[in-house]
Protein backbone atom coordinates (compact mmCIF):
# COMPACT_ATOMS: atom_id res chain seq x y z
CA UNK A 1 0.00 0.00 0.00
CA UNK A 2 3.08 2.04 0.10
CA UNK A 3 3.35 4.61 -3.07
CA UNK A 4 6.99 5.48 -2.50
CA UNK A 5 9.79 4.40 -5.16
CA UNK A 6 12.09 2.52 -3.99
CA UNK A 7 15.69 2.50 -5.26
CA UNK A 8 14.91 -0.98 -6.77
CA UNK A 9 11.89 0.30 -8.70
CA UNK A 10 13.94 2.34 -10.51
CA UNK A 11 15.69 -0.65 -12.27
CA UNK A 12 11.78 -1.90 -13.36
CA UNK A 13 9.74 -0.65 -16.37
CA UNK A 14 7.52 2.05 -15.54
CA UNK A 15 3.91 2.83 -15.70
CA UNK A 16 2.18 6.13 -15.46
CA UNK A 17 -1.50 5.79 -14.95
CA UNK A 18 -4.29 8.62 -14.99
CA UNK A 19 -8.05 8.09 -14.04
CA UNK A 20 -11.38 9.65 -15.61
CA UNK A 21 -14.65 9.35 -14.07
CA UNK A 22 -16.26 7.83 -10.34
CA UNK A 23 -15.09 6.68 -7.79
CA UNK A 24 -15.30 2.63 -8.92
CA UNK A 25 -12.61 4.11 -11.90
CA UNK A 26 -10.71 4.76 -8.99
CA UNK A 27 -10.94 2.09 -7.42
CA UNK A 28 -10.06 0.26 -10.59
CA UNK A 29 -7.40 2.27 -11.02
CA UNK A 30 -5.83 0.96 -7.95
CA UNK A 31 -6.35 -2.48 -8.62
CA UNK A 32 -4.51 -2.04 -12.29
CA UNK A 33 -1.19 -0.53 -10.33
CA UNK A 34 -1.76 -3.51 -8.47
CA UNK A 35 -1.89 -6.23 -10.94
CA UNK A 36 1.35 -4.31 -12.94
CA UNK A 37 3.70 -3.79 -9.36
CA UNK A 38 2.79 -7.78 -8.80
CA UNK A 39 4.25 -7.83 -12.56
CA UNK A 40 7.34 -6.66 -12.13
CA UNK A 41 6.30 -2.43 -12.97
CA UNK A 42 6.97 0.57 -10.67
CA UNK A 43 4.88 3.50 -10.61
CA UNK A 44 6.28 6.66 -12.74
CA UNK A 45 4.92 10.25 -11.75
CA UNK A 46 4.94 11.70 -14.58
CA UNK A 47 4.16 10.83 -18.39
CA UNK A 48 7.22 12.21 -19.56
CA UNK A 49 9.93 8.97 -18.45
CA UNK A 50 7.08 6.44 -18.41
CA UNK A 51 8.04 3.33 -20.51
CA UNK A 52 3.89 2.57 -20.12
CA UNK A 53 1.32 5.18 -20.62
CA UNK A 54 -2.40 4.30 -19.22
CA UNK A 55 -5.76 5.95 -19.12
CA UNK A 56 -8.70 4.85 -17.52
CA UNK A 57 -11.88 5.91 -18.83
CA UNK A 58 -15.28 7.03 -18.22
CA UNK A 59 -18.16 6.60 -20.64
CA UNK A 60 -20.95 7.99 -18.95
CA UNK A 61 -20.88 11.06 -20.66
CA UNK A 62 -19.88 12.76 -24.29
CA UNK A 63 -17.73 15.20 -22.60
CA UNK A 64 -15.69 12.78 -20.48
CA UNK A 65 -14.86 11.40 -23.93
CA UNK A 66 -14.24 13.83 -26.05
CA UNK A 67 -11.62 14.95 -22.37
CA UNK A 68 -10.03 11.87 -22.98
CA UNK A 69 -9.40 11.83 -26.83
CA UNK A 70 -8.08 15.29 -26.43
CA UNK A 71 -5.79 13.84 -23.61
CA UNK A 72 -4.47 10.71 -25.35
CA UNK A 73 -3.44 12.93 -28.70
CA UNK A 74 -1.04 15.24 -26.26
CA UNK A 75 0.40 12.07 -24.54
CA UNK A 76 0.95 10.57 -27.96
CA UNK A 77 4.03 13.33 -28.26
CA UNK A 78 5.87 11.19 -25.73
CA UNK A 79 5.75 8.27 -27.88
CA UNK A 80 6.63 10.30 -31.46
CA UNK A 81 9.76 10.78 -29.04
CA UNK A 82 10.56 7.82 -27.65
CA UNK A 83 8.48 5.28 -30.11
CA UNK A 84 9.23 2.30 -27.83
CA UNK A 85 6.54 3.89 -25.11
CA UNK A 86 3.16 1.59 -24.65
CA UNK A 87 -0.26 3.74 -25.01
CA UNK A 88 -3.28 2.29 -23.71
CA UNK A 89 -6.84 2.92 -22.99
CA UNK A 90 -8.57 0.84 -20.15
CA UNK A 91 -12.32 1.05 -18.80
CA UNK A 92 -15.55 2.14 -19.90
CA UNK A 93 -14.64 4.20 -22.45
CA UNK A 94 -12.82 1.38 -24.44
CA UNK A 95 -15.59 -0.85 -24.13
CA UNK A 96 -18.08 1.60 -25.74
CA UNK A 97 -16.10 2.56 -28.14
CA UNK A 98 -14.51 0.07 -29.15
CA UNK A 99 -14.84 0.22 -33.16
CA UNK A 100 -14.10 3.70 -33.29
CA UNK A 101 -10.65 4.15 -30.97
CA UNK A 102 -8.53 2.95 -33.24
CA UNK A 103 -9.14 5.55 -36.16
CA UNK A 104 -9.80 7.93 -33.87
CA UNK A 105 -6.13 7.07 -31.32
CA UNK A 106 -3.90 5.14 -34.15
CA UNK A 107 -1.05 5.66 -32.02
CA UNK A 108 -2.77 3.44 -28.85
CA UNK A 109 -0.80 -0.09 -28.37
CA UNK A 110 -3.79 -1.32 -26.48
CA UNK A 111 -7.37 -1.59 -25.63
CA UNK A 112 -8.22 -2.81 -22.46
CA UNK A 113 -12.10 -3.10 -21.24
CA UNK A 114 -12.85 -3.35 -17.35
CA UNK A 115 -13.11 -7.43 -17.37
CA UNK A 116 -9.67 -8.13 -18.66
CA UNK A 117 -7.25 -6.02 -15.61
CA UNK A 118 -5.94 -9.49 -15.33
CA UNK A 119 -4.83 -9.82 -18.09
CA UNK A 120 -3.20 -6.56 -18.79
CA UNK A 121 0.71 -7.51 -18.49
CA UNK A 122 0.33 -9.80 -21.37
CA UNK A 123 -1.54 -7.32 -23.62
CA UNK A 124 1.29 -5.03 -22.96
CA UNK A 125 4.23 -7.54 -23.79
CA UNK A 126 2.28 -8.57 -26.83
CA UNK A 127 1.24 -4.82 -28.39
CA UNK A 128 3.22 -4.85 -31.69
CA UNK A 129 2.79 -3.22 -35.24
CA UNK A 130 -1.36 -3.90 -34.29
CA UNK A 131 -2.70 -2.60 -30.91
CA UNK A 132 -3.57 -5.35 -28.62
CA UNK A 133 -7.10 -5.40 -27.61
CA UNK A 134 -9.51 -7.26 -25.10
CA UNK A 135 -12.64 -5.91 -24.64
CA UNK A 136 -14.56 -9.11 -23.25
CA UNK A 137 -16.94 -9.10 -20.70
CA UNK A 138 -16.77 -11.56 -18.00
CA UNK A 139 -20.06 -12.45 -15.85
CA UNK A 140 -17.65 -14.38 -13.06
CA UNK A 141 -14.91 -11.80 -12.92
CA UNK A 142 -14.61 -9.43 -9.59
CA UNK A 143 -11.36 -9.73 -9.40
CA UNK A 144 -11.56 -10.86 -5.96
CA UNK A 145 -8.48 -12.01 -4.00
CA UNK A 146 -6.31 -9.59 -6.53
CA UNK A 147 -4.73 -7.09 -4.39
CA UNK A 148 -5.21 -3.32 -5.18
CA UNK A 149 -2.00 -0.38 -4.93
CA UNK A 150 -3.46 2.07 -2.21
CA UNK A 151 -1.68 4.87 -1.77
CA UNK A 152 -3.27 5.25 1.84
CA UNK A 153 -4.72 7.69 4.26
CA UNK A 154 -8.19 7.22 5.88
CA UNK A 155 -10.67 6.65 3.62
CA UNK A 156 -10.91 3.70 0.89
CA UNK A 157 -13.08 2.79 -1.68
CA UNK A 158 -13.77 -0.66 -2.05
CA UNK A 159 -15.80 -2.66 -4.57
CA UNK A 160 -18.48 -5.10 -3.38
CA UNK A 161 -19.91 -5.34 -7.17
CA UNK A 162 -19.45 -5.21 -10.53
CA UNK A 163 -22.00 -4.01 -13.47
CA UNK A 164 -25.55 -3.65 -13.50
CA UNK A 165 -28.54 -5.38 -14.09
CA UNK A 166 -31.19 -2.26 -14.01
CA UNK A 167 -30.62 -1.12 -17.84
CA UNK A 168 -32.31 2.60 -17.41
CA UNK A 169 -32.72 3.84 -20.97
CA UNK A 170 -29.95 6.49 -20.37
CA UNK A 171 -27.26 4.56 -19.21
CA UNK A 172 -24.78 2.80 -20.93
CA UNK A 173 -23.15 0.94 -17.60
CA UNK A 174 -24.26 -2.35 -18.17
CA UNK A 175 -23.43 -2.59 -22.06
CA UNK A 176 -19.66 -0.89 -20.88
CA UNK A 177 -19.41 -2.94 -17.23
CA UNK A 178 -21.33 -6.04 -17.86
CA UNK A 179 -24.44 -7.72 -15.36
CA UNK A 180 -24.32 -7.70 -11.82
CA UNK A 181 -22.13 -9.69 -9.86
CA UNK A 182 -21.06 -9.41 -6.13
CA UNK A 183 -17.64 -9.76 -4.99
CA UNK A 184 -17.40 -12.64 -2.10
CA UNK A 185 -18.24 -11.50 1.30
CA UNK A 186 -15.49 -13.63 2.37
CA UNK A 187 -12.80 -12.02 0.04
CA UNK A 188 -14.65 -8.28 1.00
CA UNK A 189 -13.85 -8.90 5.04
CA UNK A 190 -10.35 -10.04 4.26
CA UNK A 191 -9.34 -7.27 2.42
CA UNK A 192 -11.26 -4.36 4.78
CA UNK A 193 -9.04 -6.04 7.57
CA UNK A 194 -6.36 -5.70 5.93
CA UNK A 195 -7.18 -1.97 5.08
CA UNK A 196 -7.70 -1.29 8.55
CA UNK A 197 -4.47 -3.34 9.90
CA UNK A 198 -2.71 -0.88 7.69
CA UNK A 199 -4.80 2.75 9.08
CA UNK A 200 -8.12 3.32 6.91
CA UNK A 201 -10.65 4.41 8.82
CA UNK A 202 -13.12 4.79 6.86
CA UNK A 203 -14.57 2.42 3.91
CA UNK A 204 -16.72 3.44 1.69
CA UNK A 205 -18.35 0.08 -0.98
CA UNK A 206 -19.10 0.64 -4.14
CA UNK A 207 -21.38 -0.60 -7.00
CA UNK A 208 -23.53 0.87 -9.59
CA UNK A 209 -26.58 -1.05 -7.35
CA UNK A 210 -24.21 -1.62 -4.54
CA UNK A 211 -27.20 -2.24 -2.51
CA UNK A 212 -28.20 -5.51 -4.42
CA UNK A 213 -25.52 -7.11 -3.11
CA UNK A 214 -25.60 -10.56 -3.20
CA UNK A 215 -23.01 -13.73 -2.16
CA UNK A 216 -25.09 -16.85 -0.86
CA UNK A 217 -26.97 -15.76 2.09
CA UNK A 218 -25.14 -12.42 2.50
CA UNK A 219 -27.18 -9.66 1.13
CA UNK A 220 -25.83 -6.00 1.17
CA UNK A 221 -27.81 -5.48 4.83
CA UNK A 222 -25.87 -8.48 5.98
CA UNK A 223 -22.56 -7.31 4.56
CA UNK A 224 -22.92 -4.01 5.96
CA UNK A 225 -22.63 -5.59 9.49
CA UNK A 226 -19.78 -8.15 8.99
CA UNK A 227 -18.03 -4.56 8.22
CA UNK A 228 -19.16 -3.15 10.89
CA UNK A 229 -17.40 -5.96 13.33
CA UNK A 230 -14.17 -5.34 12.02
CA UNK A 231 -11.92 -3.74 14.24
CA UNK A 232 -9.92 -0.27 13.20
CA UNK A 233 -12.97 0.67 10.98
CA UNK A 234 -14.70 3.32 12.64
CA UNK A 235 -17.22 4.38 9.45
CA UNK A 236 -18.60 2.75 6.84
CA UNK A 237 -20.45 4.24 3.73
CA UNK A 238 -21.75 2.79 0.43
CA UNK A 239 -22.23 4.24 -3.30
CA UNK A 240 -24.63 4.12 -5.51
CA UNK A 241 -27.79 2.28 -4.11
CA UNK A 242 -30.53 2.35 -6.33
CA UNK A 243 -34.47 3.27 -4.70
CA UNK A 244 -35.82 -0.01 -5.91
CA UNK A 245 -32.91 -2.36 -3.55
CA UNK A 246 -33.29 -0.30 -0.60
CA UNK A 247 -34.63 -3.44 1.64
CA UNK A 248 -35.52 -3.28 5.11
CA UNK A 249 -32.39 -5.31 5.91
CA UNK A 250 -30.51 -2.11 4.64
CA UNK A 251 -32.17 0.66 6.00
CA UNK A 252 -32.04 -1.52 9.86
CA UNK A 253 -28.16 -2.06 8.98
CA UNK A 254 -28.04 1.50 8.60
CA UNK A 255 -29.78 2.13 12.21
CA UNK A 256 -28.70 0.03 14.31
CA UNK A 257 -24.71 0.05 13.56
CA UNK A 258 -23.23 2.69 14.67
CA UNK A 259 -20.44 2.82 12.35
CA UNK A 260 -22.97 2.92 9.55
CA UNK A 261 -22.82 6.87 8.95
CA UNK A 262 -26.33 8.62 8.23
CA UNK A 263 -25.67 9.64 4.81
CA UNK A 264 -27.11 8.26 1.67
CA UNK A 265 -26.70 8.89 -1.81
CA UNK A 266 -29.92 8.18 -3.30
CA UNK A 267 -30.52 8.79 -7.15
CA UNK A 268 -34.11 10.46 -7.93
CA UNK A 269 -33.11 11.74 -11.47
CA UNK A 270 -36.10 13.07 -12.47
CA UNK A 271 -39.87 14.11 -10.02
CA UNK A 272 -42.01 13.49 -13.01
CA UNK A 273 -43.73 10.04 -13.10
CA UNK A 274 -43.57 10.47 -16.76
CA UNK A 275 -40.26 11.02 -17.07
CA UNK A 276 -39.19 8.35 -14.67
CA UNK A 277 -41.46 5.58 -16.66
CA UNK A 278 -39.31 6.95 -20.06
CA UNK A 279 -36.47 6.25 -17.94
CA UNK A 280 -37.19 2.68 -16.82
CA UNK A 281 -36.30 3.66 -13.60
CA UNK A 282 -38.82 1.11 -11.37
CA UNK A 283 -40.56 3.74 -8.90
CA UNK A 284 -42.77 6.36 -9.04
CA UNK A 285 -42.11 10.44 -7.59
CA UNK A 286 -44.57 9.21 -4.99
CA UNK A 287 -42.89 6.08 -4.33
CA UNK A 288 -39.64 7.74 -4.04
CA UNK A 289 -41.21 9.99 -1.15
CA UNK A 290 -41.93 7.51 0.65
CA UNK A 291 -38.82 5.68 0.60
CA UNK A 292 -37.26 9.12 2.41
CA UNK A 293 -39.83 9.51 4.02
CA UNK A 294 -38.88 5.73 5.98
CA UNK A 295 -35.27 6.54 5.93
CA UNK A 296 -35.52 9.50 7.65
CA UNK A 297 -38.12 8.04 10.70
CA UNK A 298 -35.72 5.35 10.92
CA UNK A 299 -32.22 7.16 11.03
CA UNK A 300 -32.30 10.08 12.69
CA UNK A 301 -30.17 13.10 11.48
CA UNK A 302 -29.97 11.64 7.83
CA UNK A 303 -28.47 13.38 4.96
CA UNK A 304 -29.30 12.84 1.50
CA UNK A 305 -27.91 13.82 -1.97
CA UNK A 306 -28.68 12.41 -5.38
CA UNK A 307 -28.72 12.76 -9.14
CA UNK A 308 -30.66 14.68 -11.29
CA UNK A 309 -30.66 14.71 -14.71
CA UNK A 310 -32.69 17.70 -16.79
CA UNK A 311 -33.57 17.31 -20.48
CA UNK A 312 -34.38 13.89 -20.94
CA UNK A 313 -36.06 12.91 -23.99
CA UNK A 314 -39.51 13.88 -23.87
CA UNK A 315 -39.14 16.31 -20.69
CA UNK A 316 -41.49 18.81 -20.95
CA UNK A 317 -41.87 22.10 -18.78
CA UNK A 318 -44.13 20.24 -16.29
CA UNK A 319 -41.83 17.51 -15.80
CA UNK A 320 -38.84 19.70 -15.38
CA UNK A 321 -41.00 21.49 -12.84
CA UNK A 322 -42.11 18.54 -11.13
CA UNK A 323 -37.98 17.47 -10.57
CA UNK A 324 -37.83 20.94 -8.88
CA UNK A 325 -41.20 20.48 -6.98
CA UNK A 326 -39.53 17.24 -5.50
CA UNK A 327 -36.29 18.94 -4.94
CA UNK A 328 -37.76 20.82 -1.97
CA UNK A 329 -39.93 18.50 -0.75
CA UNK A 330 -36.91 15.83 -0.12
CA UNK A 331 -34.49 19.08 0.77
CA UNK A 332 -31.44 17.20 -0.27
CA UNK A 333 -28.22 18.28 1.06
CA UNK A 334 -26.42 18.38 -1.73
CA UNK A 335 -26.67 17.29 -5.87
CA UNK A 336 -25.40 15.87 -8.92
CA UNK A 337 -26.50 17.30 -11.75
CA UNK A 338 -26.20 16.59 -15.04
CA UNK A 339 -27.93 17.84 -18.94
CA UNK A 340 -28.72 14.51 -20.55
CA UNK A 341 -26.58 13.22 -23.56
CA UNK A 342 -27.30 10.93 -26.10
CA UNK A 343 -24.85 7.88 -25.15
CA UNK A 344 -24.46 4.60 -28.30
CA UNK A 345 -25.61 1.47 -27.52
CA UNK A 346 -28.02 2.25 -24.92
CA UNK A 347 -32.19 2.22 -25.16
CA UNK A 348 -32.61 5.72 -25.12
CA UNK A 349 -30.56 6.57 -27.95
CA UNK A 350 -32.61 6.14 -31.01
CA UNK A 351 -34.84 8.31 -29.82
CA UNK A 352 -32.57 11.23 -30.24
CA UNK A 353 -33.02 14.77 -28.58
CA UNK A 354 -35.90 16.49 -28.05
CA UNK A 355 -34.75 19.52 -25.75
CA UNK A 356 -32.21 21.52 -27.05
CA UNK A 357 -28.87 22.82 -26.10
CA UNK A 358 -29.64 25.74 -24.34
CA UNK A 359 -33.19 24.79 -23.07
CA UNK A 360 -31.35 22.25 -21.09
CA UNK A 361 -28.89 24.53 -19.91
CA UNK A 362 -31.36 26.76 -18.30
CA UNK A 363 -32.79 24.05 -16.55
CA UNK A 364 -29.67 23.33 -14.83
CA UNK A 365 -28.79 26.37 -14.10
CA UNK A 366 -32.28 26.34 -12.16
CA UNK A 367 -31.62 22.97 -10.59
CA UNK A 368 -28.37 24.21 -10.16
CA UNK A 369 -29.41 27.80 -8.10
CA UNK A 370 -32.28 26.08 -6.29
CA UNK A 371 -29.96 23.12 -4.74
CA UNK A 372 -26.85 25.96 -3.53
CA UNK A 373 -30.59 27.79 -1.61
CA UNK A 374 -31.44 24.65 -0.11
CA UNK A 375 -27.64 23.56 0.96
CA UNK A 376 -27.02 26.44 1.94
CA UNK A 377 -30.25 26.58 4.24
CA UNK A 378 -29.67 22.73 5.39
CA UNK A 379 -25.86 23.38 6.50
CA UNK A 380 -26.83 26.43 8.36
CA UNK A 381 -29.00 24.48 10.80
CA UNK A 382 -25.98 22.82 11.96
CA UNK A 383 -24.98 26.14 13.34
CA UNK A 384 -24.03 25.47 17.02
CA UNK A 385 -23.93 22.20 16.92
CA UNK A 386 -21.37 19.85 17.58
CA UNK A 387 -20.20 16.92 15.29
CA UNK A 388 -17.11 14.27 15.63
CA UNK A 389 -14.93 14.97 12.11
CA UNK A 390 -12.84 12.36 10.84
CA UNK A 391 -9.42 14.57 9.91
CA UNK A 392 -8.76 14.22 6.66
CA UNK A 393 -5.41 16.74 6.54
CA UNK A 394 -5.03 20.27 5.78
CA UNK A 395 -7.66 22.16 4.30
CA UNK A 396 -7.59 23.13 0.42
CA UNK A 397 -7.66 26.56 1.69
CA UNK A 398 -6.41 28.59 4.50
CA UNK A 399 -3.04 27.89 6.43
CA UNK A 400 -3.58 26.60 9.66
CA UNK A 401 -6.94 25.01 8.89
CA UNK A 402 -7.70 20.96 8.79
CA UNK A 403 -10.56 19.89 7.03
CA UNK A 404 -12.28 16.31 7.51
CA UNK A 405 -16.25 14.47 7.22
CA UNK A 406 -18.71 14.74 9.71
CA UNK A 407 -21.03 11.69 10.01
CA UNK A 408 -23.45 13.27 7.32
CA UNK A 409 -20.38 13.87 4.84
CA UNK A 410 -19.69 17.01 4.82
CA UNK A 411 -16.49 19.16 4.80
CA UNK A 412 -16.07 20.94 8.26
CA UNK A 413 -12.98 23.48 7.98
CA UNK A 414 -11.35 24.55 11.32
CA UNK A 415 -8.45 25.64 12.85
CA UNK A 416 -5.30 22.85 13.52
CA UNK A 417 -4.43 22.08 17.41
CA UNK A 418 -0.73 20.23 18.17
CA UNK A 419 -0.81 17.00 18.23
CA UNK A 420 -4.09 16.17 15.68
CA UNK A 421 -3.10 14.61 12.01
CA UNK A 422 -5.88 12.70 9.62
CA UNK A 423 -7.07 10.08 10.84
CA UNK A 424 -7.73 11.13 14.13
CA UNK A 425 -11.55 11.96 14.91
CA UNK A 426 -12.40 15.18 17.18
CA UNK A 427 -15.25 17.37 18.07
CA UNK A 428 -15.84 20.81 16.08
CA UNK A 429 -18.85 23.05 16.57
CA UNK A 430 -19.79 24.43 13.94
CA UNK A 431 -19.58 28.55 13.95
CA UNK A 432 -20.75 29.05 10.60
CA UNK A 433 -21.65 27.67 6.87
CA UNK A 434 -21.66 28.13 3.24
CA UNK A 435 -24.19 26.07 1.06
CA UNK A 436 -20.37 23.40 0.77
CA UNK A 437 -18.66 23.38 3.95
CA UNK A 438 -19.10 24.00 7.62
CA UNK A 439 -16.92 26.17 9.55
CA UNK A 440 -16.09 25.80 13.06
CA UNK A 441 -13.35 24.79 15.90
CA UNK A 442 -12.79 22.12 17.85
CA UNK A 443 -14.50 21.64 21.41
Amino acid sequence: MDSRTSASDTAKPSVYLETYGCQMNIADSELVTGVLKAAGYANAESPERADVILLNTCAIRDHAEERVLGRLSVLAQFKKRRPEVRIGLLGCMAQHNRAQLIEQAPYLDLVAGPDTYRRLPDLIRTAGFDPAIDLRLDRNETYAGVPSYREGGVRAYVTAMRGCDKFCAFCVVPYVRGRERSVPAESLVREITELAEHGTREVVLLGQTVNAYRDDNVDFGRLLRMVAAIDGIERIRFTSPHPSDMSDSVIDAMASEPKVQPYLHLPVQSGSDRVLAAMDRGYTATEYLELVARLRRAIPGLALSTDIIVGFHGEEETDFDATLELMKRVGYDSAFTFKYSLRQNTRAYKLGDTVDESEKSRRLSAVIALQEAISLERNRTAIGAEYPVLVEGPARRGNGMLAGKTPQFKTAVFPARDGVAAGDTVRVRIESATAHSLIGAQV
